[in-house]
């Protein structure tokens, strides 16, 4: 029954815009990689002031939970290192997104950041 279940998730990844769905130890490093880029933008929880952010980053489930911290993160690093550098950061994490999220989660381009 295994082989059921991960031909209908590659086809809905396919539906959704992803020929082939990430495997599963590939989005396991992914996500964990992620997690450690956003914690060592922060000061991998050295920095009190961001301990409510740390900690949501920290220990969230998965990599969709991730990408919806990314503007917690920006919030945090605007405060420290102003807009456009934390804009730059945040950019930087968002690329290690690629491949592993459903089409309806990709960022899209956008006139702002031309």
């Amino acid at each position: 029954m295994r082989w059921f279940k991960g031909s209908i998730r590659s086809s809905i990844y396919g539906l959704l815009g992803n020929p082939v769905a990430p495997s599963d130890s590939m989005m396991e490093t992914g996500t964990e990689d992620i997690r450690e880029a956003m914690l060592a933008l922060l000061g991998n929880g050295n920095n009190k002031q961001f301990a409510n952010v740390v900690r949501r980053i920290r220990y969230a489930n998965d990599i969709q939970g991730l990408w919806y911290l990314r503007g917690d993160l920006m919030a945090a690093l605007a405060t420290t290192l102003g807009e456009v550098a934390a804009r730059q950061q945040v950019q930087q994490i968002t690329r290690m997104f690629d491949g592993l999220l459903p089409g309806s989660l990709n960022s899209r381009p956008s006139p702002l950041m031309g």
